[in-house]
């Protein structure tokens, strides 16, 4: 049936009652003239405004390849693209993992996976790669990234430094003469996670040193001058990156002593996917803010000091401090106060009492007159440790000096003023081990042992006792080179050949009969070469004449 004729046929049936048998004439009259039967012409039209599929049933499932099948290839694929990814992002191919899964297969803990040639085609595992979720960026995509806020103020502190746009300073306070060039001027941020109450500094700095970061450390949680509040108190913890900083042992010392708890950064892959430092707000936002809004304006006017910078500094963080809180209907300075903990902020100890947390340990050797040498100054330590292997404890921020041994410690010594004059010497006060010293040397000298200790018994005491001779046996040696005797009897009649240098079948009955008694009695070199010589020696003439 012409789709025109059904359009025609809705229009009029829509203009008539549900019931109308107006309706039947209708599907008769349309039926009579195409020559079908009413059954059809109604499902024609109901078949008419129905919407057509635009995929096939089957559309997403793999027609060649059972789906379990090429699922498996695929998680291996896709575990063959992951295991040989780098660092800068090279990894495996599609069409080389299938030729190493069709020509030599794959090991996996159920056995080894091996396609058959030509089952595989690259096109297709990408699509379904693609279309099951197992291509490489959803493979190695990080997890979602989790929100967290403290609960109260204090309770933890990110801190982090950054390079200022203040490339340098005119005038900076100090300059390492060991090094080239000038120091930089760096931005040292600590953020309240609960409040984003900020507190800055600048620091002209060579690069991430730990004595910089305690020191603005220090002035963060120290009270501030003003009327103004402003962020202060010893945090609970401390969120940091894996710098110098936070690998420093001077500054988990000095944290510890605080009570702070050091929290840093999880190292990339320590939690399965998850990337070294993903935290983009709460410190950042404030150096962002920093950069744009107050550094941008040092092209007009800029600092010649570093005190002025961080004063103009102040002044803006301040301002920052009293913007709006971003979430609460107040400002940021505000909820720092607002949600302090009940039992209020932990304040700071003194400057002096914070120099004698941050020291440094140097195990070294003291001299024997008790002294050490540090760059050209000497420390005069306790006489006791004279001689001894130390561990010295140098302060970041003083010239005092500790000095531990055996888990005890001596100090605070200072730099002394070099050798004391002739005429001013005076012998110093023996310490409690040079007494000890001085009383076991003279016990030493008043103590004895008895005259028995060297010669037995007391002489007094011994007894006439029969001495019985001591069984023995007389050394047998192996000669295991044969220097002293032939090895056989072969041997011994070898030797006797050497000595008359010549063969025995040369020598007469008589002397070849003496030569066989004697190889027989005794294999000895030593009486053999006597016996020979004195029978085989030629005779000298006189004693010749003599026999005459």
């Amino acid at each position: 049936m012409p789709a025109e004729a059904l359009l025609d046929l809705r229009r009029r049936l829509d203009g008539l009652a549900p019931r109308d048998p107006g309706r039947r004439v209708l599907i008769e009259g349309v039926a009579s003239l195409f020559g079908v039967s009413r059954a059809t012409v109604y499902r024609a039209l109901s078949g008419q405004l129905r919407p057509m599929g635009l995929r096939r049933v089957d559309w997403g499932e793999p027609r060649t390849v059972p789906r379990a099948e090429l699922e498996r290839y695929c998680e291996i694929i896709a575990a063959l693209k992951i295991r040989t990814s780098n660092k800068k992002g090279r990894r495996l191919s599609t069409a080389r993992a299938i030729e190493l899964l069709e020509d030599h297969g794959v090991e996996t803990p159920e056995g080894l996976v091996q396609a058959a040639k030509g089952q595989l085609n690259k096109a297709t595992v990408n699509r379904y790669l693609r279309l099951w979720g197992y291509d490489h960026a959803r493979m190695t995509r990080a997890p979602a990234a989790v929100r967290f806020e403290a609960r109260t103020s204090n309770a933890l502190w990110q801190f982090d430094i950054s390079t200022s746009d203040l490339k340098q300073i005119e005038q900076p306070s100090w300059i390492d003469p060991n090094r080239k060039g000038l120091p930089v001027p760096m931005l040292f941020s600590v953020v309240d996670d609960r409040s984003g109450t900020s507190f800055q500094e600048y620091r002209c700095v060579y690069g991430e040193d730990v004595e910089s970061g305690l020191r603005f450390l220090f002035n963060a949680m120290a009270p501030k001058e003003g009327d103004e509040t402003q962020l202060q108190g010893i945090p609970e913890a401390i969120y940091l990156d894996n710098g110098p900083i936070a690998k420093s042992g001077i500054f988990h010392t000095v944290m510890e002593r605080l009570g702070i708890r050091v929290m840093t950064h999880d190292p990339a892959g320590s939690d399965g996917r998850r990337p070294t430092a993903r935290s983009k707000g709460k410190v950042e936002r404030p150096f962002r803010t920093v950069k744009e809004a107050h550094e941008t304006l040092y092209h007009f006017h800029k600092p010649e000091t570093e005190a002025e910078a961080n004063a103009w500094l102040a002044r803006f963080i301040g301002q920052y401090n009293a913007q709006p809180h971003r979430r609460e209907p107040h400002s940021r300075i505000e909820d720092w106060v607002k949600n302090l903990p009940s039992t209020g902020i932990r304040q700071m100890c003194s400057w002096e009492r914070f120099c004698t947390f941050a020291r440094e340990p140097e195990t070294r050797k003291v001299a024997g007159d008790a002294r050490i040498r540090v760059d050209g100054a000497f420390y005069e330590v306790d006489p006791d440790l004279a001689g001894e292997t130390v561990t010295l404890w140098w302060g970041l921020f003083d010239h005092e000096l500790f000095v531990e041994l055996n888990d005890k410690r001596f100090g605070p010594y200072h730099p002394s003023g070099g050798p004391i004059p002739l005429h001013r010497y005076r012998k110093p006060k023996k310490t409690q081990t040079q007494a000890r010293a001085d009383r076991i040397g003279d016990l030493a000298q008043k103590i004895s042992v008895p005259r028995s200790a060297l010669s037995g018994l007391d002489s007094s005491l011994a007894k006439v006792a029969d001495v019985l001779p001591f069984a023995s046996q007389p050394f047998v040696d192996p000669d295991p080179y044969g220097e002293f005797t032939y090895s056989s009897r072969l041997d011994a009649l070898r030797g006797v050949s050497d000595l008359l240098h010549k063969p025995l079948a040369r020598l007469t009955d008589e002397d070849l009969s003496f030569v066989n008694d004697l190889v027989d009695r005794t294999l000895d070199k030593a009486e053999i070469k006597q016996d020979i010589t004195a029978r085989f020696s030629p005779k000298r003439p006189a004693a010749e004449e003599e026999s005459e």
